[in-house]
């Protein structure tokens, strides 16, 4: 049965989404929910038929749920500074740490008198248990244990994989020759990704914990939570671990830049909605300022506010979304469309790829150099090149 987040947490239905800005006496809490290593393929709402994630996936129907999100690179903490900026890889110098230069999203809502948090799950609900109505907040969750070597899980979460063998997940069974990052975990792939999956359905639970504390605490119908990973994990798959770090070269495989986004609060973000759209982590600080009718940072960003996406509003005619989306990580450059991927290295002189993920969605035959496939890739190749050189600087 359907159901939108009120309803599976108390009965009631959501209702119709309403006008995108809203002025500031009006303004929600703010909830992000941001884990590192979490690819959309692990998610039942994905189509994951073996790791269980029921309450991710349930709030993933209480709200929209951007089918084809994408990270500006795939790599956590340089992720999480291009989220938290909108500025690209290049932009921060490929740098973990933006400067204090940089207009990140906490200091533009503590502008807007805002209390904001940084905690795990179980420092989520003891600040939860510190807010009173009317001063609103900003709480961004993360969850370490989804980090290997996975430690922390319960024994509970690790007793339900025990005999799960992962038959659908499309396995290697042995290491890849160029494995780098997270080589360790790839000399009992099975084994270690039983306890991944058991730290993705602990950390399942404590999603459905802190959305019970926030109601609990009268706060859901005023809080506005959006649920998504910096960056993927290949977890066994092609015989690799890690993100786009996991192997030699770096990757831009699906599962390391592909990641989950859910937008949901009830009453204003419409349940049940998918969006195709080919969105990114770089549009998320705009997409914020949108919302909450605060003026974008002057700066030289290349992201676009997501709002009427996450709403279930009409775009202007003259203003269509996007068609290519880009990432960035050391000497790798990826620009894929809805059906093509394009990979490139050294601007164009180390190893290319280019994948038609439609006929092609496991990425298993690279059309780079195909001659029939040259209408494809320079266009592609040139989408790419203005991109590095606007948003470098």
């Amino acid at each position: 049965m359907s159901v939108s987040r009120r309803h599976f947490l108390f009965g009631s239905l959501a209702l119709p989404a309403f006008a995108a800005t809203k002025p500031a006496a009006e303004r929600p809490n703010l909830v992000l929910i941001l884990v590192d290593n979490l690819p959309s393929w692990a998610l039942g709402s994905f189509g994951n038929q073996e790791i269980r994630t029921p309450n991710l996936d349930r709030l993933a129907q209480t709200g929209t749920r951007f089918f084809n999100h994408s990270v500006c690179t795939p790599a956590p903490a340089l992720s999480r500074a291009t989220l938290l900026t909108g500025r690209t890889p290049m932009q921060l110098g490929d740098s973990e740490t933006p400067s204090l230069g940089d207009a990140s999203i906490e200091k533009i809502i503590t502008g807007l008198g805002y209390v904001s948090q940084s905690a795990d799950s179980p420092g989520a609900g003891q600040f939860l248990e510190q807010q009173a109505a009317g001063k609103p907040f900003f709480l961004t969750v993360g969850c370490p244990s989804l980090d290997p070597p996975y430690e922390g899980v319960a024994p509970k979460y690790r007793d339900l994989y025990r005999q799960v063998k992962f038959e659908t997940l499309n396995l290697e069974r042995v290491p890849a020759s160029n494995a780098r990052r997270g080589k360790e975990m790839l000399s009992d792939i099975i084994g270690n990704l039983r306890k991944a999956a058991a730290a993705i359905t602990s950390f399942d639970d404590d999603v459905a914990a802190l959305l019970a504390k926030l109601s609990q605490r009268r706060l859901l119908d005023n809080t506005l939570i959006v649920f998504t990973s910096t960056c993927g994990s290949l977890l066994g798959r092609r015989g690799l671990w890690d993100a786009g770090q996991a192997s030699d070269p770096v990757n831009m495989y699906q599962e390391a830049v592909a990641t989950p986004l859910f937008w949901s609060w009830p009453g204003h973000i419409p349940a049940e909605a998918v969006r195709p759209e080919l969105v990114s982590t770089y549009d998320f600080l705009p997409t914020l300022c949108d919302l909450l009718a605060a003026e974008p940072p002057a700066r030289n960003l290349c992201g676009r506010s997501y709002l009427l996406l996450a709403t279930g509003k009409p775009l202007p005619k003259k203003q269509p979304w996007r068609t290519t989306a880009f990432s960035h990580l050391q000497n790798t450059d990826m620009a894929r469309d809805k059906r093509y991927k394009l990979v490139m290295r050294d601007q164009g002189k180390g190893a290319g790829e280019l994948y038609d993920l439609v006929a092609d969605p496991g990425e298993k035959v690279n059309q780079y150099a195909n001659p029939q496939f040259m209408t494809i890739r320079t266009p592609l190749a040139d989408h790419l090149a203005t991109w590095k050189q606007k948003f470098s600087q």
